[in-house]
């Protein structure tokens, strides 16, 4: 049986967070009491979570239980649009309520790359917003290959 698209979904957040807090699933296991075999079926989505195991990672990983659900779409734009929602066994579900369509689509599973991780966590580390800017700055321009020390030009009267 395919694991459910949600759980798949929370455990890829929960790998996120964890590797960003710069945890081990040996860790995370510990500090809620299962073994990192747990945790990586978790991860994998291939078990599913109770509300209070899912209650204990939210606590360990200083993230509310709202944060293993973000940015999950439920209906895929194309469906959402259209308005026909289609029914499902772990496929896509129906939805009700107003949202607003993204604007530019985004690929979630681009974020759960290593170095992705990785420059999060550095970037989680960093303590004021001047150098959490500075950082930005400098990974954007990187990536725009654009020259990454630029001299401000100061003018006084």
């Amino acid at each position: 049986m395919l694991p459910h698209p949600v759980d798949v979904h929370v455990g890829k957040q929960l790998r996120m967070q964890r590797i960003v807090m710069g945890l081990s699933q040996e860790a995370l296991a510990k500090a809620v009491g299962i073994t990192f075999q747990q945790v990586q079926k978790y991860e994998r989505g291939i078990n599913r979570m109770s509300a209070s195991r899912l209650y204990d990672f939210a606590r360990v990983l200083s993230v509310p239980v709202a944060y293993f659900f973000e940015a999950y779409e439920a209906v895929s734009p194309a469906t959402a649009v259209a308005g026909q929602a289609q029914d499902y066994k772990y496929g896509t579900p129906p939805t009700s309520g107003v949202a607003e369509a993204a604007e530019v689509s985004f690929d979630y599973d681009q974020v759960l790359t290593r170095e992705t991780l990785e420059l999060m966590r550095c970037f989680h580390r960093l303590k004021t917003p001047l150098l959490k800017r500075r950082f930005v700055d400098l990974i954007r321009a990187v990536s725009e290959d654009k020259p990454v020390l630029e001299e401000e030009v100061v003018t006084t009267n």
